[in-house]
């Protein structure tokens, strides 16, 4: 097999940075557990991982509402894991601002 690709290895390394963030046992800005969050952005990475990888490209759609859904739970001092989804962006060439 070869080496990943940029694209692939972004959302690995954001899959990576949410189990990090379960193994830490975050809190969400609201205060309850974050682990279900976390499970289902892993989930969800995943998912798009597999098809932006036949794409060549993720669905720009659902990057902006996974960003805004993360931004709702995840404190502002986890920038970690927003960076982590920043870099999916930006191995992205039809996504990047």
């Amino acid at each position: 097999m070869g080496r990943p690709s940029e694209l692939e290895s972004a959302f690995d390394a954001a899959i990576g940075q949410a189990r990090k963030c379960v193994k830490a046992g975050m809190v969400a800005v609201g205060g309850e557990a974050a682990g279900p969050y976390l499970q289902k952005l892993e989930e969800e990475l995943a998912l798009e991982r597999d098809r932006a990888l036949e794409r060549g490209t993720i669905d720009k759609e659902w990057f902006q509402k996974t960003v805004r859904w993360l931004v709702e739970w995840v404190p502002e001092t986890e920038l970690a894991l927003i960076a982590a989804l920043g870099r999916i962006a930006r191995a992205t060439p039809s996504i990047t601002p």
